[in-house]
């Protein structure tokens, strides 16, 4: 089966209310904004893949991760303030993970490539700071804390020049989407 046919399949079904109550949408790609087919949005079911969901529109705000299962209380569950307002699916990948991180904006400072996860920049390199970052393969999830914790960041193959324009965040931990969550 091909990559594209495994991220046909992802499916992830949004409801107004807890509990899988009230009306519902269904959703197997991107969506900016969800505010034209759900007044609000509560608790959600993921089928099939994984996906990013976001509290604000066009993939702002707060970002939580969504794999295979279902969140009756999403909100309580990850102390969600808001409701989803927009989500990404996030393909199906298969093969090597690199990514390098910088000290600094714009790729300056102390560089480390990273091909695994890491709990800990600081005791794993002595790195207070993580300020850039490329991307080369695979998808990543950042945490602005140690041990995967607090807010989080999905970032897919790409550069990463400036932490400063996507919520001032400081990045602590990192951690590859493998395909065993989906």
């Amino acid at each position: 089966m091909t990559s594209s046919n495994m991220n046909m399949m992802s499916r992830i079904i949004f409801y107004e209310d807890r509990n899988f109550q009230g009306r519902s949408y269904q959703c197997s790609s991107d969506c900016a904004d969800m505010s034209s087919y759900l007044s609000r949005c509560h608790s959600c079911r993921v089928e099939r893949g994984c996906f990013m969901v976001y509290d604000r529109t066009n993939y702002m705000g707060n970002q939580y991760f969504m794999r295979r299962g279902e969140y009756a209380d999403y909100m309580s569950m990850m102390g969600m303030s808001d409701c989803i307002r927009s989500c990404r699916m996030i393909p199906m990948y298969r093969g090597s993970y690199r990514m390098r991180i910088y000290e600094r904006e714009n790729f300056g400072g102390q560089m480390y490539e990273m091909m695994d996860d890491c709990d800990n920049i600081m005791d794993r390199y002595r790195m207070s700071n993580c300020m850039s970052c490329h991307v080369m393969d695979g998808h990543w999830l950042m945490y602005e804390q140690p041990h995967y914790r607090g807010r989080m960041m999905y970032m897919r193959p790409g550069e990463y020049r400036s932490f400063m324009n996507m919520g001032n965040m400081r990045f602590m931990s990192m951690r590859r989407i493998m395909d065993s969550y989906y």
